[in-house]
């Protein structure tokens, strides 16, 4: 199984796209707080969440708890524009996870300097980038295409 981790997200629907994703393929979701909206029932069934209690999403009052509980052996790739490393040169594995950072202002610093050697991108041209979503998608396809050929 893969992981998404949506780090700090801010759009609702940009989670509710990526959460019919990760039901969609089978993929373990995990929030990292805080979020720019409200889980609660009522704000989930105006996103149009009303499958959240099947996708059952992890969520984490923030990055060091979630780091707590991630096994080192396995792989944790980071997406941002700042990479050089294109995301199909990496060689995905069952059980990795693809850490997304939040939509006006991606990963921070921090996350991005810690593990530069798994720093990914998807080109695209310069001063443009592309809905978390669709990123997301991007990514997540391609790991399931790369553990499908194994």
């Amino acid at each position: 199984m893969l992981n998404v981790v949506l780090y700090q997200p801010e759009i609702p629907p940009n989670t509710g796209n990526i959460g019919r994703l990760c039901h969609a393929t089978g993929a373990r979701l995990h929030l990292i707080e805080p979020l720019g909206f409200s889980l609660d029932e009522k704000s989930l069934k105006r996103a149009g969440l009303d499958y959240w209690d099947e996708l059952n999403p992890t969520v984490w009052p923030d990055y060091g708890t979630f780091l707590k509980s991630v096994d080192p052996a396995v792989g944790m790739y980071f997406l941002t524009t700042k990479a050089e490393r294109d995301y199909w040169d990496a060689t995905f594995e069952n059980g990795d996870y693809l850490v997304f950072g939040p939509e006006t202002r991606g990963l921070p610093e921090s996350l991005i300097q810690a593990k530069e050697a798994n720093n990914l991108t998807i080109p695209q041209v310069r001063g443009r980038s592309l809905n978390l979503s669709t990123a997301t998608g991007i990514v997540l396809y391609e790991a399931i295409r790369q553990l499908a050929l194994r």
